[in-house]
Order: structure tokens, then C-alpha cells, then sequence
């Protein structure tokens, strides 16, 4: 039987790519999941700030990321008006402190901030690099906007950042999207497979 202690753990970062890949069958994988098991996520901080514009090598191996994962999951879509509308910077530290943000004020309401920031960055080809996409996103939400402008940069934010990070690398997570499972006999790296939720669910009922 399964304790009531198991800790799924999901180790994102809203700007992942693989992650958006990856967001429909972790959909199904969070509503097929027993009621015993706890998801908890946890932000993986792909990268740290950097005003820099994105070198043009770094812009070509995003870009053909792009297309690997839609070739790899049906269905997946990117929209690369993104690198003509914006301009691109190396650095999800932002978004992973406005999904805290929101957290401070509503659990539930920081699991949509993730989702919003992955439709705003990759359909409808918003940077949420810059504070101002991130900020109002958030406008969207029912929440307190003058309290996440606040956090947003906050010194307590960037302390949860840098703490969710420590935990995904005690976790052994080093790459994104990970999902690990801690029980009573310890700590169980599940494989991600990007197409099949029935995979997934196989591995942590085992």
C-alpha cells in the first residue's frame, strides 16, 4: 500500500522547452496520480540573470531545440515570431521568481502562472525574460499585483529560488522536465516519457 508520505516531485522551469513539451502528459499524469501521493514542484532555474542579448549560436540551438521536440511530440507547437518580436536573453531566473511570487500569495494560482508563462512565451511569442511580460501575466490573476511586483525581485525571492535549486540537485535532478519519488524506502528517479502518461504512472505504482 502506499504511504500517505509519498512526495512526487516535479522539477521544471517555466522557460523549458521540453517542459512545454512535455506539459500535456504531465496533465494526465496529475489526474490518473493516487490521492496518496503529493505532488510538490519544484523550480530547477535553467538560468540565472543576464541582461545580455542571446548570442546568435545560442539563438540557432534553441530554435532547432524547437523543432526536435515537435518532431518528438505530436502535437507540440512553438511560435518563432518569438525571435523576430523579441529580443531573446539566456535567463529564466525571472519567470522561476514570478511563479514564487505568485506562490507567496496562492498555491494554485502559481501552477497557472507556470502555464501562462509557457503560452505567452511559446504561442504568442512574449519574452517572459522582462519583468514587464511577467507582470502582467500575473494582472491576469486574482491576485494582490502590488505585493508580486514587490516579490518579484525580492531578496526572500531569489533565497526560495536558490533553496528550490539545492533541492533539485539533492534530488539528483539535473535536467528538465525530472520527476523523482521519495517514499519511505527513499528517493526513485522516474523516466520521463513525453507521449505516454500510462509509462509514468507504471514506474511510480511499482
Amino acid at each position: 500500500m502506499v504511504s500517505s508520505k509519498n512526495t512526487l516531485y516535479y522539477v521544471h522551469d517555466p522557460m523549458c522547452s521540453w517542459c512545454w513539451g512535455f506539459s500535456k502528459t504531465w496533465q494526465e499524469v496529475k489526474k490518473l496520480l493516487p490521492n496518496s501521493i503529493n505532488i510538490q514542484y519544484i523550480l530547477g532555474g535553467l538560468s540565472p540573470d543576464n541582461n545580455e542579448a542571446m548570442p546568435t549560436e545560442m539563438r540557432e540551438y534553441v530554435q532547432l531545440n524547437w523543432k526536435k521536440i515537435e518532431q518528438k511530440i505530436p502535437g507540440v507547437k512553438f511560435n518563432y515570431d518569438f525571435w523576430t518580436k523579441c529580443s531573446p536573453k539566456r535567463s529564466t531566473y525571472p519567470a522561476c521568481r514570478a511563479v514564487i511570487a505568485v506562490k507567496n500569495q496562492n498555491l494554485k494560482l502559481s501552477i497557472k502562472m507556470i502555464e501562462l508563462i509557457q503560452q505567452a512565451y511559446y504561442l504568442e511569442a512574449k519574452n517572459p525574460s522582462e519583468d514587464s511580460t511577467l507582470v502582467s501575466l500575473a494582472d491576469s490573476l486574482n491576485l494582490d499585483i502590488d505585493q508580486f511586483i514587490s516579490d518579484l525581485n525580492s531578496k526572500q525571492t531569489q533565497q526560495k529560488l536558490l533553496d528550490d535549486i539545492t533541492l533539485a540537485q539533492s534530488l539528483g535532478a539535473h535536467g528538465f522536465p525530472s520527476l523523482v519519488l521519495k517514499t519511505k524506502n527513499g528517493i526513485e528517479p522516474i523516466a520521463i516519457d513525453y507521449n505516454n502518461s500510462i509509462t509514468i504512472l507504471n514506474q511510480i505504482n511499482t
